[in-house]
């Protein structure tokens, strides 16, 4: 199994937060199932590998350098980006194997007094902080680097070139945040077309490097992607992003018509498609077109592992639902429950969806220019 020496964890901590004389404790966040039977092997094992980083920094504090190293569980919110619970619990020993027994093996601290005391966060979750953490670290003028899903297979992630990866999110970046729109055509089983049509006016984009050199921020780690939120219509006049977006979902091509940034009718008539449109339904905040988002880690060889944190950061994807995290108007109170919460990421690459291409992205400029920035599903900027 892959894994870090203590040193390179300690030089990995050191280069995704740069250095301010306010650091003085980092927290690994870790959740813990509410019930027994949602617990799975690989939620099992990043536990064990969270209160691994926990002995590992607590005993190379020094290094780095901090005063305190933390370890805080908290019964899992079920969703992906939905807010965390009100509080957590300290620990300095095992994770317990079930929410209700972390009153009895740790300290109850709740998360505002947590967010007040703690610089740095580290959250190798089974459910993405990213949303709340990114929220709470604009008030509380923390850092948080967030792993959901992360597993020992990720590790080599952690060890390329994130001067080239800054480089090429960033070109995506300045792109992304000049156009006035992108169009991106599909091709479904190598033939038939689709294409949507995304409004990216009001919206400026987001580079996720791996590091967090300003205080106030949060994103993934491993990471490797320029992102931004397509026009919600909350400036003013309707969003123009708009058309047919397929996904294929357990081997089915299921069809999302997209009018006003929002999936409207769901195409398709297998049981996916049924999901889909009962989720749809359900949660009207779900068809929210939350983010465009270029990864770009496949060109340093990385394959994808079944885990979104890194395998949306080898392409194109696209989410659905919450956004007010990256800066757009969907946020918690749009949906049912807190439970109902979700941004959830559709990866196209061949490996998550190969009945479905990538054919072209061309970006539009305001000033009438058009660029392509991906043909035959690679990027052509570069």
């Amino acid at each position: 199994m892959p894994t870090l020496a203590p040193e390179e964890l300690v030089a990995l901590v050191r280069s995704v937060f740069p250095r301010f004389e306010t650091d003085k404790a980092l927290a690994i966040l870790v959740d813990v199932p509410r019930q027994a039977g949602l617990d799975n092997p690989a939620w099992k094992e990043r536990r064990r590998l969270a209160a691994e980083l926990y002995a590992l920094l607590r005993a190379r504090k020094e290094e780095i350098p901090l005063a305190e190293v933390k370890l805080v569980a908290y019964p899992d919110v079920g969703s992906n980006n939905a807010d965390l619970p009100k509080d957590g619990f300290l620990l300095d020993g095992p994770l317990p194997d079930i929410a209700a027994e972390l009153e009895s093996a740790g300290e109850r601290a709740s998360f505002e007094q947590l967010y007040s005391l703690t610089q740095l966060f580290l959250a190798p979750t089974e459910f993405s902080t990213t949303a709340p953490l990114k929220v709470a670290a604009r008030r509380f003028r923390f850092r948080a680097a967030t792993m959901p899903g992360f597993a020992a297979s990720m590790i080599p992630a952690l060890r390329i070139d994130y001067g080239e990866v800054a480089r090429r999110v960033e070109a995506l970046q300045a792109r992304l945040s000049e156009a006035d729109h992108a169009d991106i055509s599909f091709t479904v089983d190598g033939r038939s077309s689709y294409d949507v049509h995304f409004d990216l006016r009001h919206r400026a984009a987001h580079a996720s490097s791996g590091r967090f050199p300003e205080l106030g921020t949060a994103g993934n780690l491993p990471s490797g992607e320029a992102y931004i939120v397509p026009y919600e219509g909350d400036a003013g006049g309707k969003s123009r992003t708009a058309g047919m977006l397929p996904v294929e979902i357990n081997g089915e091509v299921v069809f999302f018509k997209v009018r006003a940034n929002r999936a409207v009718k769901v195409d398709g008539d297998g049981p996916a498609a049924q999901a889909e449109r009962a989720h749809l339904a359900n949660e009207p905040a779900y068809g929210n077109m939350a983010e465009l988002g270029f990864g770009v880690l496949a060109d340093f060889g990385l394959e994808p592992i079944g885990e979104i944190l890194l395998d949306e950061k080898l392409g194109l994807h696209i989410a659905f639902g919450r956004s007010e995290h990256f800066g757009g108007a969907v946020g918690p109170g749009d949906f049912s429950s807190a439970a109902a919460v979700i941004h959830l990421d559709r990866i196209y690459i061949p490996q998550a969806q190969p009945r479905v291409a990538v054919r072209e992205v061309t970006l539009g400029y305001a000033d009438g220019r058009r660029e392509t920035i991906m043909a035959g599903g690679a990027y052509t900027i570069f």
